[in-house]
């Protein structure tokens, strides 16, 4: 396996310091193959059962990372001002 070597600044490192018990390198190995698997998303849609078997693994899916187009929100926004329909019995819902 290569090794790379990755810089940071002086402060981010010391607060790296203090998760001693957390693999850097494992950490930065994931978010390459998610960043990979995104990119991979974006342009074919698809994903591979081990790339699904991956997010699966880290409670984590590529359309997470897609922000919400801004109609979708301001229809949000306005759903949460219009007032709800108080139910009695789950019949009141279905014939």
């Amino acid at each position: 396996m290569a090794t790379i070597t990755v810089p940071v600044p002086d402060d981010l490192y010391r607060r790296m310091e203090h998760f001693s018990w957390v693999k850097w390198s494992e950490v930065a190995r994931n978010s390459l193959r998610k960043r990979e698997i995104f990119e991979k998303y974006i342009r074919t849609g698809e994903l591979s059962a081990e790339d699904a078997e991956f997010c699966d693994k880290m409670d984590w899916h590529p359309v997470d990372e897609i922000p919400l187009r801004e109609d979708f929100v301001r229809k949000l926004e306005e759903s949460k001002k219009e007032t709800s329909l108080r139910v009695k019995d789950i019949s009141d819902l279905f014939e």
